[in-house]
């Protein structure tokens, strides 16, 4: 069995191993396929305890209460959040399942640490069950306000769940103070943004934005191979011409059309023949109804674009749905002269960090959302306001002008940050908070 599993190179993966290893812990998560969840085996040095669910619990828990209800509603309510009873049940037994399978992994004193808005019950069931541990939860996604949040028809029960931590993190601030006031207004907690009192309890309230193997992009970005495939990249797009890079899960939330359309408006003063935009959009949750909507409205736009602006030897947007292999996303980050990270709403956003780490040159332009939590951490970026079209438009124009010394300036002050505050040290911040 252990030889036909790979362990994942992403960057939370390639944090926790390590501290995993050290500790002999365990790993409890889902195998991806439905119905197939092997027993409990150990694979690099980690334990690993597969939870299985079936495909009606995938249906009504994952493509329904997860990305219907919660992933809606934490966003800002994007898109229409609903509110199904045959979907929170499914939920529910879902996060039961995981809370008694942590629960038999745990010995007395140990550490359990919950990851993300598909378990916010489990904290409150696996305190239930095993009082003897420390639990931590860590939210990836933005908690909403209050005013979104009340209108969750199940919102004691999830504030109930969460407030079974003993140490809740978040990407942001506001996501902290968004969830401290939600806990104090429906659930009877006190306290203030970073400590609450529920019963006989303290639960510590943290900010813990997170980041990547900021050093792996940097060693990939500065390898011979990566390097020629940006500069065949580069030839291929037009050497002379600025290129313009979106990097994105096709997701309604990460602003895809609204940088489309911005391109097209910079395209109405520039020459089309100066510019070049490349949006990459990987596949994501395509069984679900808004997602394959967005998918057909970003295609139009792509359409309408080179329909307009196209002419025999260049097209202005190239238009990549797929996935992308690592190698090849660094060299996409190498060659592009702007990034563009547009998201309505986001947790976070690590695409960002992902650019400004493969960016060894140290010039490059980042335009960034005010409204993605990396904003807060990167505010050498150009900032804009995604719902502002004509400024999103005006912030492209500003990048694609900006002189190198203020790229250089500007870049290095991002560089500093991502490279100083990794996953790595992320991941031990964390830790030593559960650990305190």
């Amino acid at each position: 069995m252990n030889d036909e599993w790979q362990t994942s190179p992403g960057g939370l993966v390639s944090a926790l191993v390590p501290i995993l290893q050290e500790r002999h812990g365990s790993w409890v998560g889902w195998t991806g396929v439905a119905d197939f969840a092997p027993e409990v085996f150990g694979h690099d040095g980690i334990e690993l305890r597969p939870v299985p669910l079936s495909e009606a619990e995938l249906d009504g828990y994952y493509f329904g209460f997860c990305n219907g209800t919660l992933w809606p509603l934490y966003h800002d309510a994007i898109r229409v959040p609903q509110y199904h009873r045959h979907w929170w049940g499914p939920y529910r037994e879902v996060n039961r399942r995981f809370a008694e399978e942590t629960a038999r992994a745990l010995h007395p004193g140990d550490v359990a640490w919950i990851q993300d808005y598909q378990l916010q019950l489990v904290p409150g069931l696996l305190r239930d069950l095993r009082d003897d541990v420390t639990i931590g939860f860590y939210l990836h996604i933005p908690f909403p306000p209050v005013e979104l949040f009340a209108r969750l028809p199940w919102r004691k029960e999830m504030l109930d769940g969460l407030l079974g931590a003993d140490v809740i993190a978040f990407q942001t601030q506001l996501g902290r103070h968004n969830f401290a006031r939600c806990a104090k207004r429906f659930a009877g907690a006190q306290g203030g943004t970073r400590q609450l009192r529920i019963a006989d309890r303290i639960v510590r309230l943290k900010t813990a934005p997170i980041s990547i193997d900021a050093a792996r992009f940097s060693e990939a970005a500065e390898s011979a191979s990566v390097q020629r495939s940006a500069a065949r990249l580069r030839e291929e797009l037009g050497s002379n011409r600025t290129v313009v890079l979106g990097v994105d899960r096709l997701d309604y939330t990460k602003g895809i059309d609204v940088r489309l359309r911005a391109f097209e408006t910079l395209l109405e003063s520039h020459p089309a023949d100066d510019l070049v935009f490349v949006q990459i959009a990987v596949p994501s949750r395509e069984e679900v109804g808004d997602y394959s909507a967005m998918r057909a409205l970003v295609e139009q736009i792509v359409g309408r674009i080179n329909g307009d602006h196209a002419r025999p030897g260049h097209v202005p947007v190239h238009y990549l749905y797929r996935n992308v292999p690592f190698e090849q996303l660094v060299a996409y980050y190498a060659a592009a002269d702007v990034m563009t990270v547009t998201p309505l709403r986001d947790g976070l956003n690590l695409v960002a960090k992902e650019y400004v780490a493969s960016r060894v040159n140290g010039d490059g332009v980042l335009v960034l959302s005010e409204f993605a939590g990396a904003a807060s951490e990167l505010p050498s970026a150009v900032l804009v306001n995604p719902h502002d079209l004509d400024g999103v438009a005006a912030s492209l124009e500003r990048a694609v002008a900006m002189p190198i010394e203020e790229q250089r300036q500007r870049m290095g002050r991002m560089r500093r940050q991502v490279q100083t505050h990794d996953v790595f040290d992320w991941a031990q911040k964390c830790l030593t908070d559960l650990n305190a």
